[in-house]
């Protein structure tokens, strides 16, 4: 008879019949999310500027419905579909540079021009925002 540790571990008023299998377990499903989204969690107590997202929600949502808009009218002027796509592509960029740059200026003065050393607890904080937006970014 072999030894079969999962039995072994329940208390003995569980009974089960002999006949029912048990599924193995998987882990809850991770919901997706969006490249451009923090990977930390919105409790996160050192979320700072290089946490929140490059581009808001109803920002995506109005590029996203002005691309779709574009794909769905290409039949009929492929011509302006195009441009039109261009124009979509032209603003996610110019926001989400405006953001980077936004964030940059403000990860500079968290740290730089301070005495002549910053706090060391600044400087890691800074680090680890430089290091996560980088990573988001190379992640693209």
């Amino acid at each position: 008879m072999l030894y079969d540790k999962e039995r072994a571990q329940q208390p003995p008023t569980e009974k089960r019949p002999p006949t029912t299998s048990r599924a193995p377990q998987s882990p809850p499903p991770v919901p997706a999310r969006h490249p451009l989204e923090p990977v930390t969690g919105p409790a996160d107590p050192d979320r700072g500027p290089g946490s929140a997202q490059l581009l808001p929600q109803d920002g995506r949502d109005e590029l996203t419905a002005r691309l779709q808009r574009a794909v769905n009218t290409f039949l009929d002027d492929p011509r302006r579909a195009v441009e039109e796509a261009e124009g979509v592509f032209s603003a996610a960029v110019t926001h989400v540079t405006d953001t980077l740059a936004e964030r940059g200026r403000a990860l500079r003065t968290g740290w730089k021009g301070r005495d002549t050393e910053a706090e060391t607890e600044e400087l890691r904080l800074a680090l680890r925002q430089y290091r996560e937006i980088t990573e988001r970014l190379l992640r693209m």
